[in-house]
């Protein structure tokens, strides 16, 4: 899955904060939610408008940007 088919950067929305497609659901949401315990299902049901995929997309999207994440290395 590519991420960014589904998680977009609009400045007009959100204050530029990646989103799920074009909705108004950002990634940190999602992955704040996930995190305190929800689960996908409980999710998914208090968010009609997304989809297991947009979670996924959320998980990638994080990963990736931890990945790019430039640490300082020890000393």
């Amino acid at each position: 899955m590519d991420y960014r088919e589904r998680i977009t950067i609009d400045p007009a929305k959100r204050g530029g904060k990646p989103c799920i497609r074009g909705l108004r659901i950002t990634v940190y949401e999602v992955l704040e939610y996930l995190a305190s315990g929800m689960t996908e299902e409980e999710f998914l049901a208090d968010f009609p408008d997304l989809e297991h995929d947009d979670i996924r997309a959320c998980l990638l999207y994080a990963a990736d940007q931890e990945r790019k994440f430039s640490s300082i290395p020890p000393r």
